[in-house]
């Protein structure tokens, strides 16, 4: 098992070397077709490879044509088989972070919860890779409090590194008005991810739930705001009708601010990091690096004026 990891790896790695020279590949079949296209003249530097890259855009179809990249071995098989997770903790966990790990059980279909003990974090990857585990969840906390949340991807990563903020779920209403929590596989939200970098958090988010059935009644929301990712839960109902909607809010509530994406799974300290924020990232107030940054309100007044 241990050298098929390897092996696994280190194709893995070669066809993302591999990127590049697709990329421009391309590129040059593209100016090519355009040309053609168009009716203009191949350019310069690429009639010495005219022929060959003719005949090879001869034998293309629209499948073959578009460039692959390693997001697509990432998640290769996530539309054949729904996500198994596992949520573990930090050693020697709080009672609110038992407690807080208990309720991400629930949001999470297909989770299983594990004490985490003395094992080291390569034994748990080890472990989840040999029970076709899909992403491992790990909760960190400081006195206490909950405040670092990791999402590995296995086998291959990506591995996203999140900040955890405000978690509350009892604080929201009374006991009574929250309710139970549903096991229906829910509808996912995913509102101003628009950047690359957005596009990437958000496919990491959304590979965590299975695909719902139409008539569930239970949505799952991350909205982004200036990199601050706010996650909500409810369910619908629809007492007076089709036209009449009510929404419950059933916790929990935190919110998400990612600080790195490293290109592998948890352990792999060599893993290349994709992202990563920076200290001087902090004072440009006007960037948003996962989504668009809102309008202030005079802006908007002005607009409208």
């Amino acid at each position: 098992m241990l050298r098929r990891n390897i092996r696994l790896r280190r194709e893995y790695l070669y066809r993302k070397s591999l990127e590049g020279k697709e990329r421009l590949l391309y590129e040059k079949k593209r100016k090519i077709k355009e040309a053609l296209e168009e009716g203009k003249p191949i350019p310069t530097e690429l009639r010495n490879e005219e022929a060959a890259l003719r005949q090879e855009i001869d034998l293309e179809d629209n499948y073959t044509s578009i460039p692959k990249t390693h997001i697509d071995d990432e998640y290769a098989n996530a539309t054949v088989r729904d996500p198994k997770i596992l949520l573990t903790t930090s050693r020697d966990p709080s009672a609110p972070l038992i407690q807080f790990v208990k309720e991400l059980k629930f949001v999470f279909p297909n989770a299983e919860r594990m004490n985490r003990g003395g094992q080291v974090i390569s034994e748990i990857i080890e472990s989840c890779r040999a029970h076709e585990f899909t992403d491992v969840i790990l909760v960190h906390e400081h006195r206490g409090i909950p405040d670092g949340l990791i999402i590995s991807h296995l086998p291959f990563g990506p591995t996203a590194y999140f900040g955890l903020l405000n978690v509350t779920r009892h604080e929201i209403k009374d006991k009574k008005a929250i309710g139970t929590m549903p096991e229906a596989y829910p509808h996912l939200i995913l509102d101003n991810f628009k950047t690359k970098l957005g596009e990437r958090t958000a496919n990491i988010l959304k590979h965590l739930f299975p695909v719902p059935k139409p008539d569930t009644k239970r949505i799952v929301t991350f909205a982004n705001r200036s990199d601050y990712i706010s996650f909500r839960h409810h369910i619908y109902e629809k007492p007076g009708g089709p036209k009449s909607v009510e929404l419950k809010e059933i916790g929990p509530r935190f919110e998400l601010r990612l600080y790195q994406v490293k290109l592998g799974t948890m352990e792999q300290s060599e893993a290349q990091i994709e992202w990563v924020i920076r200290p001087y990232m902090n004072t440009t107030k006007k960037r948003s690096f996962i989504g668009n940054e809102p309008e202030p309100d005079d802006k908007r007044k002005r607009n409208k004026a």
